[in-house]
């Protein structure tokens, strides 16, 4: 998912990557993370998303306004690998699964699922069983690693306003009771 690297990884990772989802601000621009083999799955969350999708795709200019950090200005992968994520897979995530409120005040910001979340899903409609790893959050130890790469400790789950952890929690506690998932790091 998103900028995750394999290389370098593999021991915790493995070797392939058959799907990667990716929106703007998240994806690769080193060349090195491409594989050829790899199907990458656009997920816009917003208009301009589909904007910069379209603008890269046709050498058009790309207006760096509305992203929450500046997105790749290139792509590292052919056309032909690339798929649109179709958003009624991220309305069905966010308010029935989730259950997310559809009307907020305008003064209240929407959130989003993750794209950890969208990628389970996506997984239960392409997928005959669905094996997750690494969908816990420590809260009890906020300096504890978000992800297997990076420096993002928990404490910035936390403090991030854009998703709604509890409410995955929930879910992601239902789904592995129900076995519609099988963790393969569930304590």
């Amino acid at each position: 998912m998103n900028n995750g690297p394999v290389l370098g990884h593999e021991e915790e990772v493995g070797t392939r990557t058959t799907f990667r989802l990716f929106y703007p601000e998240s994806v690769f621009t080193d060349s090195s993370h491409n594989d050829p083999n790899t199907i990458a799955i656009f997920v816009a969350f917003k208009k301009n998303d589909l904007d910069w999708m379209l603008k890269l795709l046709v050498n058009g200019r790309i207006f760096l306004k509305n992203f929450w950090k500046k997105p790749a200005l290139k792509l590292i992968y052919k056309p032909h690998q690339i798929r649109i994520l179709d958003p009624f897979l991220i309305r069905t995530t966010a308010y029935e699964l989730l259950h997310f409120r559809k009307n907020l005040p305008k003064f209240k910001k929407q959130k989003h699922p993750t794209m950890g979340i969208i990628a389970i899903v996506l997984a239960f409609h392409i997928c005959h069983e669905v094996h997750i790893a690494g969908f816990k959050y420590n809260f009890s130890d906020l300096m504890s690693p978000l992800h297997y790469y990076g420096n993002a400790t928990m404490s910035s789950m936390k403090k991030n306003t854009n998703h709604n952890v509890a409410a995955e929690q929930v879910f992601l506690n239902y789904i592995t009771e129900k076995n519609f998932v099988i963790n393969l790091t569930e304590d």
